[in-house]
Order: C-alpha cells, then sequence, then structure tokens
C-alpha cells in the first residue's frame, strides 16, 4: 500500500465533499468574501491532491523525495486549506491568523522542493 497515495486520494474525496457543502450549505451562511475564501481553499487543496498524484507517481523521484513533497503538501493543505475552513465555520481569524500563511509557505517550499529535485536529476 502506497501510504501516500492512499491520504491523497482521501483528500480528493474531501475536496469534492467541502466543495458540494460550501455551494449548496455554506452559499446561504455565509459573506461573500468568506465564501470566495473557502472557495480559495477547495482550490488550492484540489491542485495539491493533483501535484501529489503526480509526485507519487513519477518514477524518477526516490521515496524520500515522494516523502519529502507529499510531507510539505499534506502540511500545507492542513494549514492553509483548514484554517481557512476554520474561520469558516466559526473560529475567529485574530486567534489563528498566523496559520494560513504558514501553510502558504509550505506549498512553496513543497515547489521549490520538487524544482530542485527535477534539476538534480538532470
Amino acid at each position: 500500500m502506497n501510504k501516500n497515495l492512499s491520504i491523497t486520494a482521501l483528500l480528493g474525496a474531501l475536496t469534492i465533499i467541502l466543495g458540494a457543502f460550501g455551494a449548496h450549505v455554506l452559499k446561504e451562511k455565509l459573506s461573500p468574501e468568506t465564501l470566495q475564501s473557502f472557495e480559495t481553499a477547495i482550490r488550492y487543496q484540489m491542485y495539491h491532491v493533483l501535484a501529489l498524484l503526480f509526485v507519487n507517481i513519477y518514477h524518477s523521484f526516490s521515496n524520500k523525495t515522494k516523502n519529502m513533497i507529499s510531507y510539505l503538501f499534506f502540511m500545507g493543505i492542513f494549514f492553509f486549506s483548514g484554517s481557512i475552513y476554520a474561520i469558516a465555520a466559526g473560529i475567529n481569524p485574530k486567534s489563528i491568523w498566523f496559520i494560513t500563511p504558514l501553510g502558504g509557505l509550505l506549498f512553496i517550499i513543497g515547489w521549490v522542493f520538487m524544482f530542485y529535485s527535477f534539476v538534480k536529476k538532470k
């Protein structure tokens, strides 16, 4: 069993579930700005689910590289998208303001690490 692909598949399913929840349930309950933020969280989660699928089926990456990029993207999804979901659920943004940019930073580090991994492969 490939743990990274299993987690990725669950995150993909969760993305669709949350997207449907946002479109059908939260649409009437959230302000337009909060709903737009929620949609951004969904979009970034799906982008990184697709990237995770690529990373984990790409045969030229070692398992160590796959695990490092996966870890960075998993944590990025948790912090970036997760904090936006928490704010949409009613958590005070002032209490978790630092978590969203931390998730964004983890995404960036993951992409830079992927770039580096491609370059060093030549």
